[in-house]
């Protein structure tokens, strides 16, 4: 694969402006490089697990939502082998926090995992568990307060984690007790953090106050990266006919015209939102979420293509090259809850997650 074709050439600095329409849009790479650049980063991920990830927690779970999509698209069985053999290891459990939407995203795996490889064992743990909170639904002091009650995602990240777990699970079982405990929950999340003038998420209710240096309020890329993946994951499990399925598409399209407009000339969304300024530094996972969702958008009709696919195409470039030569995808930025400054070499396994996600986007966009 020639190198040269991934990398965006920039002339002088970088352009902070959300400009990206002002110069011509990289061309729909061919699929098979596509798919030959993630499983590049896919090989080098397995190879590096970090031991101190636990296999069951959010971090390496966000991750294996990639794996799962790269392994529906390539040829090599190891993708999903790798994906079995986790699932075996952690004995189709949950992470062990109950109410925890972080602990459930391990069950994405799982589900997919189930419909390839049919086995009721997969699936019982995670019954056992949402059944558990359904009988118990808001433990007492675990969430934050929203006026007169309380909630159980009260991060924004959350929205990630839990609801395409719960719709899973419903669509695997047919109980409709998961699919509306997951509608319910997404908007009471919403109505508590959703800016409905930005159109975007504050992390949690302790942002709603705090400003950036440029006095913006502080929406954290990530953070509106897990929502807006997280939209696109649920509305692929939603059914067509659902009462609450306008109302997603609604917020989907809404924040996909926000996400676009603050994109940054070079392809990438900066760690704060509204004053990517003051964090100049590339940053891969918020762009990989962003570029997957703009993608699935265009794949299932819900995004215009002139619109929205020059700012995919651009974040999917800007994305490759964060790419090192053996497969390491640098520029993450590391755990936490907000914006902040980082080593370039960063990498995390849900960073990987996101840009497999938006490259198997791509390369269905390309078949299409």
């Amino acid at each position: 694969m020639n190198r040269a074709f991934w990398v965006l050439a920039l002339a002088g600095e970088v352009m902070l402006a959300p400009a990206f329409a002002a110069s011509a849009a990289p061309a729909v790479p061919p699929a098979a490089a596509v798919l030959t650049l993630m499983e590049r980063v896919a090989d080098w991920q397995l190879a590096n697990i970090p031991a101190d990830r636990p296999r069951d927690g959010w971090v390496q779970a966000a991750g294996y939502t990639g794996m799962m999509a790269l392994s529906g698209i390539s040829r090599n069985p190891r993708y999903d082998q790798a994906m079995m053999k986790m699932g075996a290891d952690n004995q189709w459990k949950p992470a062990g926090r109950v109410y925890h939407a972080d602990d459930h995203c391990v069950i994405q795996t799982y589900l997919e995992l189930n419909t390839r490889h049919p086995d009721p064992k997969m699936l019982a743990p995670a019954i056992e568990r949402f059944d558990a909170i359904l009988a118990t639904p808001t433990p007492t002091g675990r969430e934050f307060t929203a006026p007169d009650r309380l909630i159980n995602w009260w991060w924004c990240d959350a929205l990630f984690m839990g609801p395409p777990a719960w719709i899973g699970l419903w669509r695997a079982t047919g109980k409709q007790a998961y699919l509306d405990f997951a509608v319910q929950h997404w908007w009471e999340t919403s109505d508590f953090l959703y800016d409905k003038e930005e159109h975007l998420y504050f992390r949690d209710a302790t942002y709603f106050t705090k400003r950036e240096a440029n006095g913006k309020k502080i929406f954290w890329s990530r953070g509106n990266g897990w929502v807006f993946a997280g939209l696109a994951r649920v509305l692929q499990a939603l059914p067509d006919n659902h009462p609450a399925r306008a109302r997603f598409e609604q917020q989907f399209r809404e924040m996909a015209a926000k996400i676009v407009s603050v994109q940054a000339e070079d392809g990438f969304w900066r760690s704060s939102l509204l004053d990517p300024a003051e964090y100049p530094a590339k940053e891969a996972s918020g762009t990989g979420f962003f570029c997957y969702g703009l993608l699935w958008g265009l794949n299932h009709g819900l995004l215009d293509r002139a619109t929205y696919l020059p700012s995919a195409l651009k974040g999917w470039t800007a994305l490759t090259t964060c790419v090192q030569p053996d497969g390491k995808l640098i520029h993450i930025q590391p755990i936490g809850a907000d914006p902040k400054k980082f080593d370039e070499n960063s990498t995390e396994p849900y960073g990987v997650g996101s840009f497999l996600l938006a490259g198997s986007e791509l390369y269905l966009l390309r078949q299409r």
